[in-house]
C-alpha cells in the first residue's frame, strides 16, 4: 500500500506537463497537435525553438526529482522502522519517481497523451543515484553530438539504467524498476526506432520553430 500511494503521488506530479503549459503560454498552440504530437522535450524543441524546449527539460527533470525527494519524505513518515535502511529508503523513493514518468506518459488531465519521459527518467536516476545520473547524462549529450538524435541517445542511457544499478549494487527493487522504465521507453519510442533503422528518423536542427 505505501508503494501503491507513493506512486500515486509521483503521479500528480508527473502530470505537470511543461510542454502543454509551453505551447499554450508561448504560441497559444496544443503542443500536440504540432511536430510529432509528444508533450516532451524533443518535440518541444522542434515547435517552440531549443530555448524553450530546454526549460521544459529542466521542468520535467525537476518534477520527477522532487518527487522522489517527496517520496523519501513520505517513506520516513510512513515507515519509519525501515527508514534507517538505506536500500528500502532508495527503492520506496522510486516508486515515487517511477509515478512521475508515468504521470507524464499518461497524464489524466490531458486524456493521458504526454511525453516519452527521458527527461524525468533522468531526474529520478538523480534522485536514486548522482552516479548514475552523470553517466547517462554524459551518454546522453555524446550520443547527440555525435549523431543528433535524440531519440538514439534517449534509448541507450534508459537501456542503461537497469544496468548501472547493477553495477553499483542497487537491490533488485530497484533494478526491477529501472527496468521497467528502460522497457517503457523503448515502447514509447518503437517509431522513432523505425524511422532509426529506416533512415528516417528526425536529427536534432537549431532551425527556427515549425509552428508561428
Amino acid at each position: 500500500m505505501i508503494r501503491l500511494l507513493l506512486m500515486a503521488v509521483g503521479y500528480l506530479f508527473g502530470c505537470i506537463q511543461f510542454a502543454y503549459i509551453a505551447g499554450k503560454l508561448t504560441k497559444h498552440i496544443d503542443i500536440r497537435e504540432h511536430g510529432s504530437g509528444n508533450s516532451g522535450t524533443s518535440n518541444a524543441i522542434r515547435v517552440l525553438g531549443f530555448s524553450t524546449g530546454a526549460l521544459v527539460f529542466i521542468g520535467d527533470f525537476l518534477k520527477a526529482l522532487a518527487a522522489c525527494f517527496v517520496g523519501f519524505a513520505l517513506a520516513k513518515w510512513l515507515a519509519p522502522n525501515s527508514y534507517d535502511i538505506f536500500e528500502l529508503r532508495l527503492s520506496l523513493g522510486m516508486y515515487a519517481g517511477l509515478g512521475a514518468v508515468l504521470g507524464h506518459n499518461f497524464p489524466v488531465f490531458l486524456k493521458f497523451k504526454g511525453g516519452k519521459g527521458i527527461a524525468s527518467s533522468l531526474g529520478v536516476m538523480a534522485a536514486i543515484d548522482l552516479r548514475i545520473f552523470l553517466i547517462a547524462a554524459g551518454v546522453l549529450v555524446i550520443v547527440i553530438l555525435c549523431t543528433r538524435f535524440i531519440s538514439l541517445a534517449s534509448i541507450i542511457i534508459l537501456a542503461l539504467f537497469p544496468v548501472l544499478t547493477f553495477v553499483f549494487r542497487h537491490g533488485p527493487e530497484i533494478g526491477v524498476i529501472a527496468l521497467f522504465l528502460a522497457g517503457m521507453a523503448l515502447v514509447r519510442h518503437r517509431e522513432n526506432i523505425e524511422r532509426l533503422m529506416s533512415g528516417t528518423e528526425s536529427k536534432l536542427t537549431f532551425k527556427k520553430p515549425d509552428a508561428s
